[in-house]
């Protein structure tokens, strides 16, 4: 699938008119192949991904370009092998679109094409083999696959193209869901699971059935007996908003998955460069403790060492790949910050304390809370930092922006050889105009049963800043529960432009045993402009964040696709606003405004360019408080204005939800939105 409300979603009006048209006129759409009177024994797809499958798919990284080819597919497994991948559990090589020619041949079979694939796909098969990995291609449950260019789908051609497939020697298919023609898509999928398995039963190679119809049809609820792994959402793209929308609508669905069958919540972006490093660690720890599928979905030719440091954290790896098969579950998400813990087959549980926030948060949960027996104490296991400690049973931590926190917990008789867990705290806000000095507070606190000791901490910014200690930074012990907190002034230097700037927050201690230990916690404070008096554009104003379920935030104009300064004007319900902001939900907006600003007015609702589908609901924050909200507003409805007070706010943030349609493609806009200060 490309992205829902783009391409695709015109395809599939297109088709569901097109199979009532050939209706309509005395036509039929395209008939399935139907089985053998004797439905096929799937025997051999039984054992098939008992774990989540690993490996790679190019879309990603290369869409369609010409840059897809054999030599890009050799490449890709020569460095799973050079660089500890394939060791790591990486085994798939996958092809997606555009890897065939535009049609078939005289006798209906596809045709790869010879400029990309010039020796042919059984070829490269050979060679992915001889790697000792396994091959996967790509087709569509339709007449035409999702590209533009429109090659070849298996509609009517199921038990032909598999039959290919296996003589070529894939080993894994992808089957989206363009031009589908209104066809019922349990019908599609089963039709092509027959199909496989005849086809693997005349060749003894059995193929992975990766199942990409969007989860629109609710897959998880019908297709553990059809194929390994379905899509749960729409397509995934490289940014943080993407990330986290198709990661909450994942998440509730953990009682599906399992060995054999699993929620697929689309390929990994990491390293692809539209989100940091701390947002892709969070991305790959989502997906692991999800038990997802981990496709990787940047070109590894030019990955850079922090992305390879990423893919290959083994520890990590292990979650995901757990032989128990459970997916991780959601404890808690009050405010962004989210519990989720993960059952593991030697009786430990994985936690994700995981941030949304654009700024750092406390998250905590208990051993008992995930599941653990009473214990005097426990050993947790930090699988970034590869590091282990013991803890009387907090398991907490102040969570960057964007950050997780990952660790394995469990009952352990050896827990005292390791040091105690500390947490480190900040209070105060990290927002700073220059030249004028913050205050805060740092906390060191030890978490584990036994003391910490010759404790110190040190808080660091950039060069320049002057960062000042107010009150004591050692404590010669710290006792379980017990704190050393350190009073800080900050300034950032006059002249200091608005952005963000690095902070670290560092404490060193040694445990009973004399055992040196340390905790790291990276902070970001954000250099600020105090807003202009009177009333301003918010789409002239500078803000301090943004997140977006597709796509960039766009000044005065809509959302558009995914590409900066690709939107139209901003409409809605035919009304034409020169000013504002579109956005696509889920989607936060943050602006500074320094407790010196009063009301907050815009006329919003969604645009025009959303088509028939969507709807979307706006909500305004003050310093974490709801301050004002619409509801539900869909397409068919005219603008509605929405106004808040936020006077003594530092922060305000807009906020914009997919009104909980499930909708993946949802533009909204802040029309005429306006700050007076």
């Amino acid at each position: 699938m490309r992205h829902l409300h783009t391409r695709t979603a015109r395809r599939r009006a297109v088709g569901a008119f097109t199979a009532g048209l050939l209706c309509t006129i005395g036509l039929a759409a395209p008939a399935l192949a139907a089985p053998a009177e004797d439905t096929v024994s799937p025997t051999l797809a039984e054992s098939l991904a008992l774990t989540p499958p690993m490996g790679f798919n190019n879309w990603n990284s290369t869409h369609c370009r010409a840059e897809f080819n054999e030599d890009m597919v050799k490449g890709i497994a020569d460095i799973f092998v050079e660089k500890g991948l394939k060791d790591a559990g990486y085994e798939y090589v996958n092809l997606d679109d555009c890897w065939a020619l535009s049609s078939r041949d005289a006798n209906g079979k596809l045709v790869p094409d010879p400029a990309r694939f010039p020796n042919g796909i059984k070829a490269v098969a050979d060679y992915i083999h001889s790697k000792g990995l396994k091959l996967g291609i790509y087709t569509s449950a339709g007449t035409k696959t999702c590209n533009d260019a429109g090659f070849p789908g298996a509609l009517g051609h199921e038990y032909s193209d598999a039959q290919q497939f296996a003589d070529w020697g894939v080993d894994y298919l992808k089957y989206d869901n363009c031009n589908n023609q209104g066809v019922d898509a349990k019908l599609r999928y089963n039709t092509m699971r027959d199909a496989l398995a005849a086809a693997s039963q005349s060749t003894g190679r059995p193929i992975v059935y990766s199942i990409c119809e969007w989860g629109e049809n609710k897959p998880w609820e019908w297709a553990s007996d059809v194929g390994q792994l379905w899509r749960t959402t729409g397509d995934i793209s490289d940014s943080w908003g993407s990330m986290l929308s198709i990661l909450k609508q994942n998440l509730p669905l953990a009682q599906y998955a399992g060995p054999g069958h699993w929620n697929d919540p689309d390929m990994l972006e990491v390293g692809n460069g539209g989100m940091t490093d701390t947002e892709y660690r969070s991305h790959f720890s989502m997906w692991s403790i999800m038990a997802a599928p981990l496709l990787i979905g940047s070109d590894l030719r030019t990955a850079s060492d922090a992305t390879f440091d990423i893919l290959d954290n083994k520890e990590v790896i292990a979650v995901d790949q757990d032989p128990l098969g459970k997916q991780g579950v959601v404890l808690s998400s009050e405010g962004g910050r989210w519990v989720v813990a993960k059952e593991m087959k030697d009786g430990s549980r994985t936690v994700a304390l995981f941030n949304e926030t654009g700024s750092a948060q406390r998250i905590a949960t208990t051993a008992g809370a995930v599941g653990l027996p009473q214990a005097g104490a426990y050993t947790l296991r930090d699988l970034w930092q590869h590091k282990s400690y013991n803890t009387a049973g907090t398991i907490s931590a102040t969570v960057p922006a964007h950050g997780t926190v990952l660790v394995r917990v469990s009952t352990d008789a050896k827990w005292a050889k390791n040091p105690p867990a500390v947490e480190l705290g900040l209070e105060g806000s990290l927002l700073a105009e220059p030249d004028k000095s913050v205050a805060l507070t740092s906390t060191v606190t030890d978490l584990g049963r036994t003391a910490a000791k010759q404790v110190s901490v040190k808080l660091s910014g950039p060069e320049g800043w002057k960062v000042k200690a107010a009150s004591p930074t050692t404590a010669s012990v710290l006792a379980t529960g017990r704190s050393l907190r350190t009073s800080w002034k900050v300034t950032a230097p006059a002249g200091t432009a608005a952005g963000s700037y690095d902070l670290t927050l560092k404490a060193t201690y040694r445990s009973p045993t004399g055992v040196r230990a340390e905790s790291v916690l990276p902070l970001t404070a954000s250099v600020v402009v105090a807003p202009p008096s009177g009333v301003s554009s918010l789409g002239d104003l500078p803000w301090l964040s943004t997140t977006n379920g597709w796509g960039p935030v766009e000044r005065d104009t809509s959302n558009g696709e995914n590409e900066a300064g690709d939107g139209n004007p901003i409409t809605i319900n035919g009304v034409v606003y020169a000013k504002g902001l579109g956005v696509h939900a889920e989607s936060t907006v943050e602006y500074y405004t320094g407790k010196a600003c009063e009301t907050v007015t815009a006329q919003v609702g969604v645009d025009d360019e959303e088509g028939a589908d969507g709807s979307v609901a706006f909500e305004i924050w003050a310093d974490g408080t709801k301050v004002a909200s619409t509801g539900v507003l869909t397409n068919a409805q005219a603008a509605q204005a929405i106004s808040a007070d936020v006077s003594g706010a530092e922060v305000v943030r807009l906020v914009v939800t997919d009104g909980g349609d499930g909708i993946t493609s949802d533009h909204g806009d802040w029309a005429d939105a306006q700050l007076t200060c």
